[in-house]
């Protein structure tokens, strides 16, 4: 069974089109040279400075109460993958290089990359539009652990970064957003143009360079220099909101056609009885029935369909179902898809 109290289940404030909200910040120590310039035995010693001001702050019952820490080295790669369909880490940071580390709060709502692009990668996630609530639980770690150590930090520039692009703030704030009606209509591509205007851009759903899979897309702040963070996170949730009654407005006229009422009917009918499915399949099926139902066509609880999009992704299923082999998995994915739906229906 699924378990619906895992975060990203829930249907938060916009809930019918904004999956969730994340905000990064990048930080680096002061003097040491970025991770790019490191080995593996100096990456280790950034992860050791960080992980010693954490015990010293007692984070584990401030900012993070209950937390984990991974070396990604010793996780097993299944595990790792895992992460990353989730959103927890990057996928370049799941290649468990050596001198790497992440911690993990219990819920996975709070976490931080060690050693990736920089020193420091804090994130935190909230269900749905939650900008600020997100914000304040990733700006409370930072600050705790800033408490510790020394960010690398410049007056004019504000926080030194590896990538030129995120000096300033260092803070990208970003919402996961379903817009099935919207690219059926072949409007995103317009979309993305017109908000790089103000200084956002509209990607797939695991950031740059990645599918829109599913009509999943992530839209986050381009700017951190020269701007403020509220700044920053008002100007996105104020762009997230016109995209959010978009999507709406082209629902209600999509779902008008007899052939979009039945491709969503058709996707439900074959999540419900199907015996394999691919991941690439399942998650197109899965993205008409979510049409469905906010569109108010389909009998399913939202937070069913929000978790099975994360919980069938390939790695994440294989350590749920104990499956190995892609035909298990398939097998598996079905199942669990049919399991679910017939428990809801």
């Amino acid at each position: 069974m699924l378990d619906r109290d895992k975060w990203y289940a829930q249907r938060g404030p916009q809930g019918d089109v904004v999956l969730s909200t994340r905000v990064r910040l990048a930080r680096n120590l002061a003097g040491v040279p970025f991770p790019a310039r490191l080995d593996a035995a100096d990456r280790q010693k950034v992860c050791g400075e960080i992980r010693k001001a954490a015990k010293e702050l007692a984070m584990a019952q401030k900012a993070i109460e209950t937390v984990r820490w991974i070396e990604m080295a010793d996780l097993p790669q299944l595990e790792a993958v895992s992460l990353a369909e989730r959103r927890l880490v990057s996928a370049e940071f799941a290649g468990q290089e050596a001198g790497t580390a992440l911690l993990l709060r219990g819920d996975g709502r709070v976490s931080a990359m060690l050693c990736e692009e920089d020193h420091l990668r804090i994130q935190a996630y909230s269900p749905g539009l939650a900008l600020e609530e997100t914000w304040a639980m990733a700006d409370e770690l930072d600050t705790a652990l800033g408490w510790g150590l020394t960010y690398a930090f410049d007056e004019r520039l504000g926080y030194l970064t590896q990538c030129p692009t995120n000096l300033g703030t260092a803070m990208r704030a970003s919402v996961l957003l379903h817009l099935p009606a919207l690219a059926a209509l072949g409007r995103v591509g317009q979309l993305g143009e017109s908000i790089a205007k103000l200084g956002l851009t509209i990607r797939g759903a695991f950031g740059e360079g990645s599918e829109a899979e599913g009509s999943l897309f992530q839209l986050s702040n381009q700017v951190t220099l020269g701007i403020e963070e509220r700044q920053a996170l008002e100007n996105l949730q104020a762009i997230t909101l016109q995209i959010a009654e978009q999507e709406r407005r082209a629902q209600a006229d999509l779902l008008q056609r007899p052939e979009w009422d039945n491709k969503c009917w058709r996707a439900y009918g074959i999540l419900r009885y199907a015996r394999i499915l691919d991941s690439g399949d399942a998650i197109k099926l899965l993205s008409l029935a979510r049409l469905g139902v906010t569109g108010g066509i389909l009998p399913i609880p939202l937070e069913t369909l929000n978790a099975l999009m994360t919980d069938i992704q390939p790695a994440t299923l294989c350590l749920a179902r104990q499956v190995q082999d892609a035909g298990q998995r398939d097998r598996a994915r079905a199942e669990m898809i049919r399991e679910q739906l017939t428990v809801d229906s």
